[in-house]
């Protein structure tokens, strides 16, 4: 079997890739481990926010023409530079990432978002997700203003009728297992078809498909002890093969292998992520209310950064907690304001009427330590401050070893809710080490003949955390990179 690029993978970054390889002519075949019923990868399981720079609202009515007058007129979308984004990327990672893909990143983000649009991704505003109405308007903030229609599922729908609309050819329950690759370079790869192995020759291959969170061998050795027990938010397919192949033909390995993207999940998700439910299990309102762990402590700020930017690396905290987990309580004054997954009928969930009953009903938790860490924490906060939930509005609390730095609310009106959660790992930051044409290199930092890579399995980018919505964006701008190279070299065009 040949083909001119072979795109291993099938989710967000493999599509991409396929999409900008057909534009250059290439004839393309994608191979997907999964069957066709869990296709698609992590980006089938995201909610679909994409995070990229735009001047104004005219960006964002280009991107989405269907925002009616009256959607713009009700929101207050803001804007996100480059440079805005550049501080972000460069924040959150501890100024670790690496400067040239962050550029790429930043700098082709919008047009890579358009481009989608006109390959035929729909997008909408995240008013459930990212907006709190404030004055009769609603206030975008972090960043974040757009998804995909339809979330991961949406997403991964609408690539696949790109791709079969462009002549991509996809296979699955396919797994590539081995690249065929010489002093030549990559000349394509070995992959377990129905049962038999296949050898398909490429003058191209792009690996998209994803890091190594759902291998439970790996996230032990290269996160540390207890990563073993985390739950998996998405695919049970992502073990860490393209990695592992291109490894085993000398590509360098690049990023934060002891780092990764994790999140507070609900407490009894199961082992992997469920496409019923999605992104749902998540429950990302913490900074409204405090979170406790088994002893009936607080253990992080819950209001430090708006949340988009402490999400990702607080599941790793939940789970250094005894038992792994923690409860996230809140009030009446903040209960409408918390986000949709709080709303699911799935999830660990406990009410009462008072703050003694709902701390006996908090299973695992030392009741007498937590009712008097909540009484602390009431006596704490600067009610003088507004709250304000659309910005570090500085309402926070004095004299605790554990701050809350903004938007803290004294746990006084009933009824009190509270979640339990425990840590959810979306994908892994360590990976391959590819080059700003999204070719992968050696050990010795040369280019691999042939060999592209997009996608989880990229390293350098992110470090200890990253900013919301950027991890479908990387994996569209450096699909879209790594495919358009590949397409080239197979055509010559």
């Amino acid at each position: 079997m040949f083909v001119d690029v072979l795109v291993i993978g099938a989710g967000n970054a493999a599509f991409c890739a396929a999409l900008a390889a057909r534009e250059r002519g290439a004839s393309v075949l994608m191979l997907e481990r999964a069957p066709e019923d869990e296709a698609g990868g992590n980006s089938r399981f995201t909610a679909g926010a994409m995070r990229f720079a735009y001047q104004g609202v005219e960006d964002l009515r280009a991107l989405m023409p269907d925002l009616s007058e009256a959607e713009v007129a009700r929101s207050d979308f803001g804007s996100y530079t480059e440079e805005q984004f550049f501080d972000d990327m460069g924040r959150v990672t501890e100024y670790r990432c690496d400067p040239d893909l962050a550029e790429i990143l930043i700098r082709r983000s919008k047009a890579t978002i358009n481009w989608m649009r006109d390959q035929g991704i729909r997008f909408h505003p995240m008013f459930g997700r990212q907006a709190f109405k404030i004055d009769g308007r609603f206030k975008f903030w972090g960043g974040l203003t757009v998804e995909v229609w339809g979330g991961g599922p949406g997403l991964i729908e609408m690539l696949t009728k790109a791709g079969a609309k462009a002549g991509v050819e996809l296979r699955y329950g396919a797994r590539a297992t081995e690249l065929i690759a010489d002093d030549d370079g990559v000349q394509g790869a070995i992959a377990r078809i129905a049962g038999r192995s296949t050898a398909i020759r490429a003058k191209a291959v792009v690996l998209a498909c994803g890091g190594f969170e759902a291998n439970q061998e790996w996230r032990t050795r290269y996160l540390g002890p207890g990563w073993d027990l985390a739950k998996v938010r998405g695919s049970r397919f992502n073990t860490g093969d393209g990695i592992r192949m291109a490894l085993d033909i000398g590509a360098a390995a690049y990023g934060n292998w002891s780092g990764c993207h994790a999140v507070g999940w609900d407490r009894n998700a199961p082992e992997f992520g469920d496409l019923e439910v999605g992104d749902l299990f998540q429950k990302h309102s913490y900074p409204l209310g405090i979170m406790l762990n088994a002893r009936g402590e607080r253990f992080v700020d819950e209001g430090a950064d708006i949340r988009s930017y402490t999400y990702a690396k607080y599941g790793r905290i939940i789970l250094e907690q005894p038992g792994q987990f923690a409860w996230q309580i809140f009030d009446a004054k903040v209960i409408p304001l918390l986000r949709d997954e709080y709303r699911i009928r799935r999830i660990t969930k406990v009410t009462a009427n008072t703050i003694e009953d709902l701390v006996a009903k908090l299973d695992g938790v030392d009741g007498a330590r937590a009712l008097a860490t909540i009484a602390a924490y009431n006596a704490a906060v600067k009610t003088d401050v507004p709250f304000d939930p659309s910005v570090k509005d500085g309402r926070g609390t004095e004299g605790l070893a554990v701050p809350k730095s903004n938007w803290a609310n004294t746990l006084d009106a009933p009824p009190f809710e509270a979640y339990g959660v425990t840590c959810g790992i979306t994908f892994t930051f360590g990976g391959l080490r590819i080059d700003t044409g999204g070719r992968v290199l050696d050990s010795d930092l040369i280019a691999i003949p042939g060999l592209y890579a997009a996608g989880e399995l990229v390293g350098g980018l992110f470090y200890f955390n990253y900013p919301g919505g950027t991890g479908l964006m990387s994996g569209a701008v450096f699909g879209r990179l790594a495919g358009d190279a590949a397409g080239q070299r197979a055509t010559g065009g």
